[in-house]
């Protein structure tokens, strides 16, 4: 990230804008870092890069990584993230579908939004086994690379995707991650026939896992959903059949509840269209996606 990603204008407020550059350094590659790391990403000089630290501080959103003179992110930060969580109706909807969903497959399911070119994970329901999912709510995982991003992007026009990577190379994960935009679009015609997407290590080595987008009830896509297993084989006719039907079902009746019952959660949750996925076997793995 550079300076000329802060951005200025009359209307904007520049120390704000600082503020906020700053927490955006932060990732899951980089949990920690220094005054002086941020001031050469950011191209601020370190007094003003010491007192934004110091406000972020004292607010709580960034704390003293142990003794050492770094920093991350503090609990302020996660109390509005959850904050912002709770508030998406989509979310609070979900959560008794996909508790479901994982209960009648025995797969962790989760749900992801689409940011930029990214899928932000926004709900996680692990698999009851001894090993819990390393997916955490928060964990960024790339578009392109994963059946929840491709999902997420499915009715993306050609402009669309080009808009999105307007360069044609892309980065790889895995051997089956698509190299080109080009590829990226083929595998995105192929799934949109199907309307879902099954992964068999397309983006971490031993990881299967199924997906489906979730539309809201003007049909535009504002989520996706999937289940995972790590680690263990799933029969190829059990994955595109039960489980796929149980997964694309669960995407149905959030949309349903979307478009018919209102904001909030519902008080008491039917689905008889998962009833078929009860004899599914338990899949005793652990679960990540």
């Amino acid at each position: 990230m550079a300076s000329d990603s802060i951005p200025d204008g009359k209307y904007i407020v520049p120390a704000l804008a600082q503020g906020l550059a700053v927490l955006a350094l932060f990732t899951r590659e980089r949990p920690t870092l220094t005054a002086p790391d941020i001031a050469h990403e950011l191209g601020l000089s370190r007094t003003t890069v010491f007192r934004l630290l110091h406000t972020l501080q004292t607010m709580g959103y960034v704390s003293r990584a142990d003794e050492e003179r770094r920093y991350k992110l503090g609990v302020a930060l996660l109390g509005r993230g959850f904050s912002y969580l709770a508030s998406l109706d989509i979310v609070e909807v979900s959560q008794p579908i996909l508790e479901q969903l994982r209960d009648r497959t025995g797969l962790s399911a989760h749900m992801a939004v689409r940011d930029g070119r990214d899928v932000v994970y926004v709900a996680r329901y692990a698999a009851r086994t001894t090993v819990a999912s390393s997916v955490n709510i928060g964990t960024r995982f790339p578009v392109h690379a994963t059946v929840m991003g491709r999902m997420s992007i499915l009715d993306m026009s050609d402009a669309e995707l080009a808009e999105l990577y307007p360069d044609e190379k892309l980065p790889r994960f895995s051997e089956q991650t698509p190299a080109t935009r080009t590829i990226l679009k083929t595998m995105l015609d192929e799934d949109r026939v199907r309307g879902y997407a099954i992964s068999q290590s397309f983006f971490e080595r031993g990881v299967s896992s199924i997906a489906a987008p979730v539309r809201d009830g003007k049909g535009a896509i504002v989520a996706s959903i999937n289940v995972t297993s790590v680690d263990s084989v799933i029969d190829a006719e059990v994955m595109n059949g039960s489980i796929k039907d149980a997964v694309l079902n669960a995407a149905r009746l959030i949309n349903q509840w979307m478009t018919q019952g209102g904001p909030g959660r519902p008080q008491v949750w039917e689905a008889p269209a998962l009833a078929a996925t009860r004899a599914i076997p338990r899949l005793g793995s652990k679960a990540v996606a």
